[in-house]
């Protein structure tokens, strides 16, 4: 069982999706939340400070529809950007008009992810590889005029510079008598990449929610590179109900197993700071908890401050109004709201969300995400 720490993180963004609970099964169900009542998750409400009125959202209104996994898009204006996962392509829904592809992976069998505008022009990322090993991970740009560039490699920058190189994750036993499984074990960021989520500044500069490499890249005009943060690990303590469940040794109750953070998502922030989404590695099934985060980062020192934790599957985000922050949380099938002070709330049960976007006062929610008729709704903030 290799690296059992990101077996499901890496699942869902490498292209080995998975079914959140409480939705319709698909090829790719059995890592979802099996034996695992999401329906509890969705109608949990978090305590803390309610100060901003949030409205009962209604998550019907759908402006998109027959998408093959529309893990991710972008808004601007009314006119929609969607990475089709399944579908590998890159494809733009104006308001009221006719989808167009504008671009398809290349070579075939790659996922579209990543997506963000700037300027009329799309940036978004291609990776082509599976769960455990990535041949080709490329940031590309299409401009207003067609024209379509590589603007950096990612997968060269992760192979020469491997920003969590450094990091241990897995469990971290000091006893030498215990013996701990293959793939459980102590080991360090390992080669890998996949840009899952990203955001274009006004400079021109995307930065990139990392998930293979667990680190948040800066990308500028140019096409150069750096490391903006490395998104730390995760900490749980392993049970006796996982130990008797996976049949490990007992040795193991009561350590302490670091996850890989696995961002999923960056947005540009009112003050500057980046607002990113973590969905640890692990099993989804309810006994790790929900590990799912937000994190504020400083796009030029790299600090990183955590927002809110106990999210179930935090996929996407995006900046609201009074510095507030959406996140759809996949495995709880329900679209929460934190607070500038880091208190959560639940607006509502959606099916399968994944992307997540504010534009124009309306709240933009991809969902049914592993259905053959993957939608974009959008609801009107009142």
């Amino acid at each position: 069982m290799a690296r059992w720490g990101k077996a499901l993180g890496a699942a869902l963004v490498a292209g080995g999706l998975v079914v959140a609970g409480g939705g319709p099964a698909s090829a790719h169900d059995g890592f979802g939340h099996p034996g695992t009542s999401s329906e509890e998750l969705a109608q949990r409400w978090r305590s803390g400070h309610h100060g901003l009125r949030l409205p009962a959202l209604d998550f019907t209104g759908a402006v998109a529809s027959g998408l093959a996994g529309p893990l991710v898009f972008e808004v601007d204006g009314r006119d929609l950007t969607v990475g089709q996962a399944f579908a590998g392509l890159l494809t733009a829904v104006p308001r009221g008009g006719t989808p167009t592809v504008l671009a398809a992976a290349d070579p075939p069998g790659g996922d579209v992810a990543a997506v963000s505008t700037w300027r009329g022009a799309v940036t978004w990322a291609e990776r082509t590889g599976d769960q455990t090993s990535v041949t080709s991970s490329l940031l590309k740009r299409r401009t207003p005029d067609g024209t379509v560039r590589t603007v950096a490699d990612l997968l060269a920058y992760e192979q020469a510079e491997n920003p969590d190189g450094d990091v241990t994750y897995g469990a971290q036993v000091t006893d030498p008598s215990c013996e701990v499984p293959e793939g459980f074990g102590q080991y360090t960021g390992v080669v890998d990449t996949h840009g899952y989520g990203s955001a274009t500044s006004r400079n021109g500069t995307t930065y990139v929610a990392d998930a293979g490499a667990n680190a948040v890249l800066a990308v500028d005009r140019s096409g150069a590179v750096r490391t903006v943060a490395v998104l730390p690990p995760v900490p749980w303590t392993i049970t006796a109900e996982v130990v008797a469940a996976l049949g490990l040794p007992e040795c193991l109750v009561g350590a302490t197993y670091l996850f890989e953070s696995v961002p999923t998502d960056v947005e540009l922030g009112h003050d500057g700071w980046l607002v990113v989404s973590t969905l640890p590695g692990g099993p989804e099934d309810g006994s790790t908890g929900s590990l799912g985060a937000v994190h504020r980062v400083h796009p030029r020192t790299g600090e990183v401050r955590t927002l809110a934790t106990g999210l179930s599957g935090a996929t996407n985000v995006a900046v609201g109004p009074l510095g507030s922050v959406f996140v759809a949380e996949l495995y709880a099938n329900e679209v929460s709201l934190v607070t500038p002070w880091g208190h959560v709330r639940s607006l509502g049960s959606v099916n399968q969300p994944a992307g997540v976007e504010w534009e124009d006062n309306r709240l933009y929610v991809s969902t049914d995400v592993f259905t053959e008729n993957g939608k974009v709704v959008a609801v009107r903030w009142r």
